[in-house]
Protein backbone atom coordinates (compact mmCIF):
# COMPACT_ATOMS: atom_id res chain seq x y z
CA UNK A 1 0.00 0.00 0.00
CA UNK A 2 1.31 3.33 -1.05
CA UNK A 3 1.50 6.07 1.60
CA UNK A 4 1.18 8.94 -1.08
CA UNK A 5 -2.37 10.01 -1.49
CA UNK A 6 -4.40 13.28 -2.86
CA UNK A 7 -6.68 15.10 -0.58
CA UNK A 8 -9.59 17.47 -0.94
CA UNK A 9 -8.33 20.32 0.68
CA UNK A 10 -12.28 22.33 1.60
CA UNK A 11 -12.97 25.87 2.39
CA UNK A 12 -10.58 28.06 4.14
CA UNK A 13 -7.73 25.40 4.82
CA UNK A 14 -7.26 25.03 1.37
CA UNK A 15 -4.23 27.75 0.09
CA UNK A 16 -5.29 27.16 -3.56
CA UNK A 17 -9.41 26.98 -2.89
CA UNK A 18 -11.99 25.00 -2.34
CA UNK A 19 -11.42 21.52 -4.04
CA UNK A 20 -7.63 21.68 -4.51
CA UNK A 21 -5.93 18.61 -5.21
CA UNK A 22 -2.59 17.81 -3.61
CA UNK A 23 -0.14 15.07 -3.17
CA UNK A 24 -0.87 13.46 0.97
CA UNK A 25 1.00 11.71 3.01
CA UNK A 26 0.05 9.23 5.88
CA UNK A 27 1.81 9.31 8.97
CA UNK A 28 1.87 5.99 9.40
CA UNK A 29 4.53 3.09 9.73
CA UNK A 30 4.62 -0.87 10.44
CA UNK A 31 6.72 -1.40 13.93
CA UNK A 32 7.90 -4.52 12.99
CA UNK A 33 11.90 -5.03 13.75
CA UNK A 34 11.57 -2.57 16.15
CA UNK A 35 11.89 -3.79 20.46
CA UNK A 36 8.52 -2.51 21.18
CA UNK A 37 9.26 -2.62 25.68
CA UNK A 38 12.24 -0.78 25.73
CA UNK A 39 14.58 1.23 23.44
CA UNK A 40 18.23 0.61 22.81
CA UNK A 41 20.10 3.99 22.67
CA UNK A 42 23.77 3.61 21.91
CA UNK A 43 23.94 0.09 23.47
CA UNK A 44 22.30 0.45 26.35
CA UNK A 45 18.14 0.69 27.33
CA UNK A 46 16.73 4.23 28.27
CA UNK A 47 14.98 3.63 31.01
CA UNK A 48 13.21 6.31 33.58
CA UNK A 49 15.37 7.75 36.38
CA UNK A 50 13.57 6.91 39.80
CA UNK A 51 12.34 9.71 41.81
CA UNK A 52 12.08 10.34 45.34
CA UNK A 53 8.83 9.94 47.10
CA UNK A 54 6.35 12.48 46.40
CA UNK A 55 6.12 13.35 49.45
CA UNK A 56 9.08 14.41 49.80
CA UNK A 57 8.54 17.25 47.25
CA UNK A 58 7.50 20.54 48.23
CA UNK A 59 6.50 23.01 45.12
CA UNK A 60 5.61 26.09 45.05
CA UNK A 61 1.84 27.15 44.75
CA UNK A 62 1.07 28.73 40.84
CA UNK A 63 -2.21 30.12 41.91
CA UNK A 64 -4.92 29.38 44.72
CA UNK A 65 -6.27 26.33 45.49
CA UNK A 66 -9.80 26.86 44.03
CA UNK A 67 -9.11 28.93 41.50
CA UNK A 68 -10.75 28.69 38.04
CA UNK A 69 -8.51 29.40 35.93
CA UNK A 70 -4.00 28.57 35.48
CA UNK A 71 -2.07 32.27 36.41
CA UNK A 72 -0.69 33.18 32.85
CA UNK A 73 0.46 36.26 34.33
CA UNK A 74 3.81 35.00 34.84
CA UNK A 75 6.92 37.27 33.52
CA UNK A 76 7.55 34.48 30.69
CA UNK A 77 4.96 31.92 28.70
CA UNK A 78 7.25 29.45 29.17
CA UNK A 79 9.64 27.08 26.61
CA UNK A 80 7.98 25.31 23.46
CA UNK A 81 9.74 22.54 21.68
CA UNK A 82 9.16 21.52 18.43
CA UNK A 83 10.16 17.94 17.23
CA UNK A 84 10.15 18.27 13.88
CA UNK A 85 10.82 14.82 11.59
CA UNK A 86 11.17 14.78 8.04
CA UNK A 87 14.46 11.95 7.68
CA UNK A 88 14.61 8.57 9.29
CA UNK A 89 17.39 5.97 9.71
CA UNK A 90 14.56 2.95 9.83
CA UNK A 91 14.77 1.82 6.02
CA UNK A 92 10.84 1.00 6.09
CA UNK A 93 10.01 4.67 7.24
CA UNK A 94 10.08 7.08 4.10
CA UNK A 95 10.56 10.70 4.26
CA UNK A 96 7.38 12.93 5.87
CA UNK A 97 7.62 15.53 2.96
CA UNK A 98 5.48 18.56 3.90
CA UNK A 99 6.71 18.39 7.79
CA UNK A 100 8.54 21.55 7.54
CA UNK A 101 5.62 23.54 6.69
CA UNK A 102 4.17 22.22 9.64
CA UNK A 103 6.90 23.07 12.12
CA UNK A 104 7.54 26.30 10.50
CA UNK A 105 3.86 27.21 11.09
CA UNK A 106 3.57 26.04 14.15
CA UNK A 107 6.33 27.61 15.47
CA UNK A 108 4.98 31.22 14.47
CA UNK A 109 2.10 30.61 16.30
CA UNK A 110 3.54 29.86 19.00
CA UNK A 111 5.48 32.69 18.86
CA UNK A 112 2.67 34.75 19.04
CA UNK A 113 1.14 33.17 22.32
CA UNK A 114 4.57 34.66 23.80
CA UNK A 115 6.76 30.86 23.97
CA UNK A 116 10.19 30.85 23.37
CA UNK A 117 10.96 28.19 20.79
CA UNK A 118 13.13 26.00 20.01
CA UNK A 119 12.66 23.46 16.90
CA UNK A 120 15.04 20.34 16.55
CA UNK A 121 15.38 18.16 13.65
CA UNK A 122 15.43 14.46 12.63
CA UNK A 123 16.75 13.90 16.11
CA UNK A 124 18.19 10.60 17.50
CA UNK A 125 16.05 8.99 20.23
CA UNK A 126 19.42 10.18 22.99
CA UNK A 127 19.56 13.67 21.33
CA UNK A 128 15.53 13.97 21.83
CA UNK A 129 16.36 13.37 25.32
CA UNK A 130 19.06 15.62 26.32
CA UNK A 131 17.08 18.59 24.71
CA UNK A 132 14.13 17.32 27.20
CA UNK A 133 16.35 16.90 30.21
CA UNK A 134 17.43 20.35 29.47
CA UNK A 135 14.15 21.99 29.64
CA UNK A 136 13.25 19.91 32.47
CA UNK A 137 16.30 20.54 34.49
CA UNK A 138 15.60 24.17 33.97
CA UNK A 139 13.65 26.53 36.60
CA UNK A 140 9.92 27.13 35.19
CA UNK A 141 9.19 29.85 38.75
CA UNK A 142 8.63 32.78 35.89
CA UNK A 143 6.78 30.35 33.73
CA UNK A 144 3.25 29.91 32.30
CA UNK A 145 3.69 26.54 31.01
CA UNK A 146 5.21 24.45 28.64
CA UNK A 147 4.19 22.97 25.39
CA UNK A 148 5.98 20.40 23.24
CA UNK A 149 5.06 19.25 19.81
CA UNK A 150 6.53 15.95 17.75
CA UNK A 151 6.05 15.80 14.38
CA UNK A 152 6.65 11.94 13.21
CA UNK A 153 5.60 8.60 12.09
CA UNK A 154 4.03 6.98 14.65
CA UNK A 155 1.44 3.73 15.29
CA UNK A 156 -0.69 2.61 18.59
CA UNK A 157 1.44 3.90 21.20
CA UNK A 158 4.54 4.47 19.56
CA UNK A 159 5.98 7.15 18.24
CA UNK A 160 9.48 7.42 15.85
CA UNK A 161 13.00 9.22 16.66
CA UNK A 162 15.16 9.36 13.51
CA UNK A 163 16.40 6.36 14.48
CA UNK A 164 14.20 4.27 16.78
CA UNK A 165 10.67 3.66 18.20
CA UNK A 166 10.21 5.10 21.37
CA UNK A 167 6.60 5.44 24.18
CA UNK A 168 5.78 9.08 24.67
CA UNK A 169 6.18 8.88 28.42
CA UNK A 170 9.46 8.67 27.87
CA UNK A 171 8.85 12.02 26.83
CA UNK A 172 6.52 13.61 29.27
CA UNK A 173 7.41 12.10 32.91
CA UNK A 174 10.35 14.04 32.40
CA UNK A 175 7.65 17.40 33.53
CA UNK A 176 5.93 15.55 36.40
CA UNK A 177 5.62 17.46 39.84
CA UNK A 178 8.54 15.10 41.13
CA UNK A 179 10.92 15.75 38.38
CA UNK A 180 10.35 19.13 37.14
CA UNK A 181 8.60 21.03 40.59
CA UNK A 182 8.84 24.42 39.27
CA UNK A 183 6.08 23.09 36.82
CA UNK A 184 3.83 21.40 39.20
CA UNK A 185 0.12 23.15 38.79
CA UNK A 186 1.01 24.55 35.60
CA UNK A 187 -0.07 23.74 32.07
CA UNK A 188 2.46 21.43 30.17
CA UNK A 189 1.11 21.02 27.02
CA UNK A 190 1.62 17.81 24.10
CA UNK A 191 0.55 18.21 20.28
CA UNK A 192 1.33 14.85 18.70
CA UNK A 193 1.17 14.99 14.67
CA UNK A 194 1.61 11.42 14.04
CA UNK A 195 0.03 8.11 12.97
CA UNK A 196 -1.77 5.51 15.68
CA UNK A 197 -2.34 2.58 13.68
CA UNK A 198 -3.42 1.81 10.24
CA UNK A 199 -6.99 2.10 10.54
CA UNK A 200 -8.97 4.71 8.08
CA UNK A 201 -11.93 6.32 8.37
CA UNK A 202 -15.13 6.40 5.96
CA UNK A 203 -16.90 8.87 7.44
CA UNK A 204 -20.94 9.13 6.97
CA UNK A 205 -23.26 11.66 5.41
CA UNK A 206 -25.20 13.66 7.51
CA UNK A 207 -28.25 14.99 5.64
CA UNK A 208 -30.58 17.58 7.10
CA UNK A 209 -34.03 16.57 9.00
CA UNK A 210 -37.04 17.70 7.61
CA UNK A 211 -38.31 18.01 11.20
CA UNK A 212 -35.92 18.50 14.03
CA UNK A 213 -36.36 16.92 17.55
CA UNK A 214 -36.29 17.55 20.78
CA UNK A 215 -14.66 22.78 50.41
CA UNK A 216 -12.61 25.03 52.49
CA UNK A 217 -9.15 26.69 51.52
CA UNK A 218 -5.71 25.63 52.93
CA UNK A 219 -2.51 27.07 53.46
CA UNK A 220 -1.23 24.67 51.21
CA UNK A 221 -2.64 21.08 49.24
CA UNK A 222 -0.99 18.17 47.54
CA UNK A 223 -1.75 17.45 44.45
CA UNK A 224 -0.89 14.46 41.27
CA UNK A 225 2.14 14.44 40.42
CA UNK A 226 0.11 13.57 36.80
CA UNK A 227 -1.91 16.60 37.05
CA UNK A 228 -1.90 19.17 34.29
CA UNK A 229 -0.93 17.38 31.37
CA UNK A 230 -2.95 17.66 28.74
CA UNK A 231 -1.73 15.47 25.44
CA UNK A 232 -3.67 16.71 21.90
CA UNK A 233 -3.64 13.62 18.97
CA UNK A 234 -4.03 13.87 15.12
CA UNK A 235 -6.31 10.87 14.99
CA UNK A 236 -7.86 8.44 17.51
CA UNK A 237 -6.11 5.25 18.68
CA UNK A 238 -5.76 2.70 15.36
CA UNK A 239 -6.22 5.07 12.93
CA UNK A 240 -4.06 7.03 10.35
CA UNK A 241 -3.17 10.73 10.13
CA UNK A 242 -3.30 12.23 6.74
CA UNK A 243 -0.26 14.80 5.79
CA UNK A 244 -0.67 17.13 2.94
CA UNK A 245 2.92 17.34 1.17
CA UNK A 246 2.38 21.20 -0.02
CA UNK A 247 0.37 22.57 3.19
CA UNK A 248 1.16 20.33 6.04
CA UNK A 249 -0.65 17.81 7.77
CA UNK A 250 -4.35 18.09 8.34
CA UNK A 251 -4.62 18.42 11.89
CA UNK A 252 -1.28 20.57 12.04
CA UNK A 253 -2.81 22.62 9.89
CA UNK A 254 -6.33 23.52 12.32
CA UNK A 255 -4.30 23.84 15.00
CA UNK A 256 -2.38 26.65 13.64
CA UNK A 257 -5.32 28.04 12.18
CA UNK A 258 -6.78 27.71 15.48
CA UNK A 259 -3.69 29.02 17.53
CA UNK A 260 -3.58 32.51 15.01
CA UNK A 261 -7.26 32.97 15.03
CA UNK A 262 -8.49 32.12 18.30
CA UNK A 263 -5.42 31.37 20.39
CA UNK A 264 -5.70 34.45 22.99
CA UNK A 265 -9.82 34.10 22.93
CA UNK A 266 -10.72 30.88 23.39
CA UNK A 267 -9.43 28.42 26.21
CA UNK A 268 -7.40 25.64 25.62
CA UNK A 269 -10.29 23.21 25.30
CA UNK A 270 -12.32 24.88 23.51
CA UNK A 271 -9.72 25.98 20.72
CA UNK A 272 -8.84 22.11 20.70
CA UNK A 273 -12.65 21.49 19.84
CA UNK A 274 -13.10 23.76 16.85
CA UNK A 275 -9.23 22.36 15.85
CA UNK A 276 -11.81 18.99 15.93
CA UNK A 277 -14.12 20.65 14.05
CA UNK A 278 -12.00 21.92 11.06
CA UNK A 279 -10.19 18.46 10.62
CA UNK A 280 -13.47 16.40 10.74
CA UNK A 281 -15.27 19.18 8.33
CA UNK A 282 -12.66 20.43 5.75
CA UNK A 283 -10.90 17.63 4.58
CA UNK A 284 -10.99 14.48 2.83
CA UNK A 285 -8.90 12.15 0.86
CA UNK A 286 -8.72 12.00 -2.63
CA UNK A 287 -7.45 8.92 -3.89
CA UNK A 288 -9.75 7.67 -7.13
CA UNK A 289 -7.11 5.02 -8.38
CA UNK A 290 -6.98 2.91 -4.62
CA UNK A 291 -10.57 2.68 -3.59
CA UNK A 292 -9.69 1.66 -0.22
CA UNK A 293 -7.69 5.29 0.78
CA UNK A 294 -10.38 7.14 -1.32
CA UNK A 295 -13.04 9.45 0.59
CA UNK A 296 -11.49 8.87 4.01
CA UNK A 297 -11.61 11.33 7.14
CA UNK A 298 -9.83 12.47 10.31
CA UNK A 299 -10.81 13.37 13.58
CA UNK A 300 -8.37 14.45 16.25
CA UNK A 301 -8.56 13.36 20.12
CA UNK A 302 -7.09 14.61 23.25
CA UNK A 303 -6.76 13.21 26.81
CA UNK A 304 -6.85 15.97 29.49
CA UNK A 305 -5.24 16.25 33.17
CA UNK A 306 -6.08 19.94 33.40
CA UNK A 307 -7.07 20.94 36.33
CA UNK A 308 -8.16 24.62 35.31
CA UNK A 309 -9.03 26.55 32.33
CA UNK A 310 -6.82 27.54 30.43
CA UNK A 311 -6.69 30.85 28.06
CA UNK A 312 -3.38 32.64 26.76
CA UNK A 313 -3.99 36.09 27.33
CA UNK A 314 -1.89 39.15 26.28
CA UNK A 315 1.50 39.45 27.86
CA UNK A 316 2.49 43.49 29.00
CA UNK A 317 4.97 44.46 26.98
CA UNK A 318 8.27 43.49 27.36
CA UNK A 319 7.29 40.25 29.01
CA UNK A 320 7.61 38.04 26.19
CA UNK A 321 9.67 35.23 26.66
CA UNK A 322 12.96 35.36 25.12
Amino acid sequence: MTDECITRNYGILSSNGAGNRSSIILDNTDAKGCTPESVVVGGATAASASPLPANKFVARMPVERYASEYNMNHKHRGLALIFNHEHFDIPSLKSRTGTNVDSQELYKALDALGFTVSVHKDCKLRDILKHIEKAASQDHTDNDCLAVAILSHGEHGYLYAKDVQYKLDNIWHYFTATFCPSLAGKPKLFFIQACQGDRLDGGITLEKSVTETDGESSMSYKIPIHADFLFSYSTIPGYFSWRNINNGSWYMQSLIRELNTNGKKYDILTLLTFVNQRVALDFESNVPATPMMDRQKQIPCLTSMLTRILRFGDKPTGNKAG
